[in-house]
């Protein structure tokens, strides 16, 4: 989540507009809905699955109160390369192209047991926010034709994720909904193991690197308008 084909990347990039409208993707299920089926609970998180109809692949919710502020984890989810820290098995990521705070994009990798092909994504990640409650939403979705592929991985041409951070105190409550279509040969069976384990280990693993000291220290701006600004080092 090396750099491959930088230059060509950024030139596509310039390329594609900005404007494209969450019409363009595949709705994610409901975060309320009643078809979600309990999972896995893990000390502090509950994981949820909810079959997806056209696919074999089902949509997972992972629901935990993280022992850390919201600003600890939105200084995580600024770091382009954060992805390798605590997405499970996250081997390589970087932001590219043209954007901003609010719209930009990222590459990612991430590690398939062998003789399963490495997966890799080009994401579109949108930030919102909401100042009277302190919530913060992100929106992840597949963009795969900015980025040239590579033989020796499978690009991912389908996946919707969402993020949303609500504060509750020092503590935050995370809702993690993702949906996606790993393309290639895999048995669905695995992928909807996955589903299920790789959502624990990793908000285990964000809850502990929003601790650490290079994520300490920061606030969240926000605009005239209450929306979300920037996430920035409080130096106050």
């Amino acid at each position: 989540m090396g750099i491959i084909s930088g230059l060509a990347g950024a030139f596509i990039a310039l390329s594609v507009s900005l404007s494209a409208s969450a019409s363009d993707y595949r709705p994610l299920p409901p975060e309320e809905a009643e078809q979600w089926a309990l999972q896995k609970e893990v000390d502090n998180i509950r994981i949820y699955t909810m079959d997806q109809a056209g696919s074999g692949f089902q949509a997972f919710k992972a629901v935990a109160d993280l022992k850390v502020p919201i600003e600890n984890l939105m200084a995580v989810m600024i770091n382009p390369q954060s992805c390798q820290e605590w997405v499970h098995n996250c081997t390589e990521a970087f932001a590219f192209g043209q954007g901003d705070f609010h719209d930009r994009f990222a590459y990612s990798v991430n590690d398939m047991p062998w003789p399963v092909t490495d997966r890799d994504y080009v994401l579109r990640i949108r930030t919102r926010g909401n100042e009277q409650t302190g919530e913060v939403v992100m929106d992840l979705n597949a963009t795969p034709g900015m980025r040239a592929e590579l033989s020796s991985r499978v690009r991912v041409d389908r996946s919707d994720t969402l993020y949303r951070f609500t504060p509750k105190g020092n503590q935050t409550r995370m809702v993690w909904v993702q949906h996606t279509e790993p393309n290639g040969a895999l048995p669905e069976w695995l992928v909807n193991n996955l589903v299920v384990d790789i959502p624990v280990k990793s908000m285990q693993a964000l809850e502990a690197v929003a601790q650490e000291e290079k994520y300490q220290g920061y606030r969240i701006e926000w605009a005239e308008d209450g929306n979300i600004k920037a996430v920035v080092p409080d130096n106050r």
